[in-house]
């Protein structure tokens, strides 16, 4: 004996069949408009200030560098300046001895193993410390109690 098929599941349908024959149109519309552009409107070109545009630059305005003028240059460590930075220990575990500290001047926080830490702490102390570049990102190393 065959099922009734209920109101409900008949609009459903309904819908279901509309919904595929709209996208199927817009497919279709989709198709038709895709050769209306040309190469030429989709070119960009970036201007002197590095915003783009749709226009190519005036090559009369074109200013001559002189290749020396380049300077090309990373400071060497020892130039570079170790800023002692301030935070609050957000999580310290004693027991695997690792932790987390919040800069104060900024919302990032620190890893840190117990390893760096040189006083005792416990989490909500006042630190200084330093940053270090470890494996997955910057750590926390030289940690004191703030004064």
């Amino acid at each position: 004996m065959p099922m009734a098929i209920s109101f409900s599941k008949r609009e459903l349908e309904k819908k279901k069949q509309s919904k595929k024959l709209e996208k199927q149109k817009r497919k279709e519309e989709r198709k038709a408009n895709a050769g209306n552009g040309s190469f030429e409107d989709m070119i960009a070109y970036v201007d002197e200030n590095g915003l783009i545009t749709d226009t190519p630059p005036d090559m009369n305005n074109k200013q001559e560098i002189n290749i020396e003028d380049i300077a090309v240059s990373t400071l060497k460590k020892e130039e570079t300046e170790e800023t002692v930075l301030r935070g609050r220990v957000e999580y310290f575990n004693e027991d695997r001895g690792f932790g987390f500290i919040k800069d104060v001047n900024s919302t990032e926080k620190y890893f840190f193993y117990i390893t760096s830490v040189q006083n005792p702490i416990v989490e909500g102390n006042m630190v200084t410390f330093e940053l270090e570049r470890g494996r997955k990102g910057m750590n926390a190393v030289r940690i004191a109690l703030a004064s």
